[in-house]
């Protein structure tokens, strides 16, 4: 039976863009299906012991850039290490992720996540701001005044709640985290041992 990847993500983690092509292909090519969430990672951490970026030691932030710039290299990914518009607000993002999840399906809600990171990381756009955010929907060949109204309903963040309250409860403190049964793969940098997860069956 083909395996199931609850995937949690984070709309600004420069970790769940070097991983989102990845993860994509390592779902096609072992047939298994891939669910977005695009959870509030500010509630996670505030009830998983985590902290968020500004919160952290000089040194931890410090560590962290030369983290990125080492994946960048390792990965052949062109990221800026401090975009202009990092981070960018997720409330609107957020919402219409889940909206074309719940309404249109898996695979449109992931192009338009993926898209929302690349333009913060590579294109340094603000994903934010309706304009932009109108724009990446558009070039995701969608419908941008439409997605736009749909994903700005209360009930995507009434969703959006739910399904951070979900990921806490399954163990999740971290972005992104692939989520596969019962076993928790935090990191890019775990994909490996996603695949070999996907491999086993």
């Amino acid at each position: 039976m083909a395996l199931h990847i609850d995937y949690y993500a984070s709309l600004n983690s420069p970790w769940t863009h070097m991983g989102a092509a990845r993860i994509e292909a390592m779902a096609y090519a072992h047939g298994a299906s891939l669910r977005i969430y695009p959870v509030d990672f500010g509630e996670i951490f505030a009830n998983s012991g985590g902290l968020p970026l500004p919160r952290r030691s000089p040194q931890r932030q410090a560590y962290r850039l030369q983290e990125l710039a080492r994946w960048r290299e390792r990965l052949g990914i062109p990221i800026h290490v401090q975009p202009k518009n990092f981070p960018s607000s997720e409330v609107l993002s957020a919402g219409c992720v889940i909206a074309i999840r719940e309404t249109m399906g898996d695979q449109p809600a992931i192009k338009l996540a993926h898209a929302i990171l690349k333009a913060v990381w590579q294109r340094e756009l603000n994903a934010g701001e309706p304009e932009t955010l109108a724009m990446l929907i558009k070039e995701c060949g969608l419908d941008a005044e439409a997605v736009l109204k749909l994903g700005a309903e209360k009930r995507w963040t009434e969703q959006r709640e739910a399904d951070t309250k979900a990921a806490l409860e399954r163990g999740v403190f971290g972005a992104p985290s692939y989520v596969i049964g019962d076993d928790i793969f935090w990191g890019q940098d775990r994909l490996e041992f996603v695949e070999r997860r996907l491999a086993r069956g």
